[in-house]
């Protein structure tokens, strides 16, 4: 499903956030605490207390869509960041973070465009 949304830009809210936040309390959030606008074609990421718990929010069209993703094992390699502003990463340091790997990762394979198969 995520992969099928046309988002220009991922922004995590560092920190840790309520859960118990609604769709309507999360886009408040981006648009009071982070000055951003929630209807922009952005995905915002949240992340509990306990790293174990997600919510994104996304705008599409005429609503908002709220994915949420919680863990059985283990936490998510949440930054430990404890600005007021979000940190802005690429969709594939999303991806990443929910496969449970850190956003700096040193090595990664180089993406390959083959044209022939040898």
């Amino acid at each position: 499903m995520l992969s099928e949304i046309q988002v220009d830009r991922v922004y995590l809210a560092s920190g840790s956030t309520d859960m118990r936040k609604s769709i309507d309390s999360l886009a408040a959030l981006v648009q009071e605490g982070f000055q951003l606008d929630p209807f922009s074609p952005s995905l915002f990421v949240f992340c509990n207390r306990g790293r174990d718990k997600l919510k994104m929010l996304y705008w599409e069209h005429n609503g908002f869509w709220l994915f949420y993703r919680r863990l059985e094992r283990g936490t998510f390699a949440w930054p430990n960041e404890n600005c007021s502003a979000p940190i802005s990463i690429s969709r594939r340091q999303l991806r990443w973070l929910l496969d449970g790997l850190s956003l700096e990762q040193r090595q990664a394979h180089l993406e390959v465009r083959a044209e022939i198969v040898l």
